[in-house]
């Protein structure tokens, strides 16, 4: 697989400027913010994009412009180790998957919501859309669209691929990252380079999230989850290895308190050929995927109804344990 690379391009009407947040541990995080050109009427809300694992944000600047153009504020981001984020060296910078959550979408969240530029969303890939439940300030985030998320448990992935991806990213990754220091994925031209802790756990996952962390901090772990209770429409494709439906079940059942819609998409659903786990935030690739999302991110309201394989209520009881959905 080469390196995603999507180079930023403004639509008509839209401005981007580069900006910078400060995560509350001092780590400073680069980003677009990207918003319609004055004139354009009032602001439908705040859109942040939180990308795939070793996926550089600027991947997702035209789908940015793009919302931009239908008159969203949209911020775009690397996380700490990636990209314009990356620090001058990736060996024993000690970033973990979950510190994107806690610390780098924290932040962001925190920043946006001092803009105070209407409702908040997050549009969460792979990785990027299991996140949310890290984040102290999540409760600021009012609506969910994720595309293939999950955490990468190596028996979700697609049963075809199943033997190849476990030997690359759960045997090749952590044994060449253990001899390099980081795992350096630009170079393999399997995606960008990653920090040892993201990789470690990326290829350590088990079947329960938060078996990857101390004992003691589990609780507080699935606790933070729980609380969320913006709605998430989950999105799946049928030829996406990695966010299989099991997988995407897996992930959502830690948002016990948010009202969940899950749907499965064939790529002909949104008038494209073939999309896997990237292609529908690739704009030659993504068919009418981009402009359907629209009406989720602005009315709540799932534009697939048809393709629905699950759809779960908050729990209300005491028991707040994730479950299947």
């Amino acid at each position: 697989m080469t390196s995603l690379v999507h180079a930023p391009r403004n639509a008509a009407g839209v401005l981007s400027e580069a900006v910078t947040m400060r995560c509350q541990d001092g780590y400073v995080l680069h980003g677009h913010l990207w918003r319609p050109d004055r004139g354009c009427g009032p602001l439908r809300g705040t859109v942040i994009v939180n990308p795939a694992t070793g996926v550089l944000a600027r991947y997702y600047h035209a789908y940015a412009a793009f919302l931009a153009g239908q008159g969203f504020l949209v911020l775009t981001y690397d996380y700490r180790g990636v990209g314009a984020s990356r620090p001058t060296t990736l060996k024993g910078c000690g970033i973990r998957w979950r510190h994107w959550g806690e610390r780098d979408l924290d932040a962001v969240i925190r920043w946006v919501h001092g803009r105070r530029a209407g409702p908040i969303m997050t549009v969460g890939h792979s990785i990027g859309g299991f996140l949310l439940g890290f984040a102290e300030s999540a409760g600021h985030v009012d609506r969910v669209l994720t595309v293939g998320a999950q955490f990468a448990y190596r028996r979700d992935y697609a049963a075809r691929h199943r033997l190849r991806m476990t030997a690359k990213w759960h045997l090749v990754m952590p044994l060449l990252t253990s001899i390099v220091g980081y795992f350096p994925g630009r170079r393999l031209g399997w995606l960008e380079d990653l920090p040892a802790g993201v990789a470690y756990e990326w290829s350590l996952r088990r079947a329960r999230m938060e078996a990857s962390y101390p004992p003691r901090d589990r609780a507080t772990i699935l606790a933070r989850f729980a609380a969320v209770r913006a709605p998430i429409l989950a999105v799946g494709t049928t030829d996406d290895e990695f966010g299989t439906p099991s997988a995407i079940r897996r992930a959502l059942a830690y948002y016990t308190a948010s009202p969940r819609i899950q749907v499965q998409l064939t790529p002909a659903a949104v008038g494209a050929t073939g999309v896997g786990h990237f292609g529908l935030f690739h704009a030659r690739r993504s068919g009418t995927f981009w402009i359907d999302t629209v009406r989720w991110l602005r009315d709540g309201t799932n534009p697939w109804p048809d393709a629905a394989i699950a759809v779960d209520r908050p729990r209300t009881g005491p028991d707040q344990r994730p479950g299947a959905l």
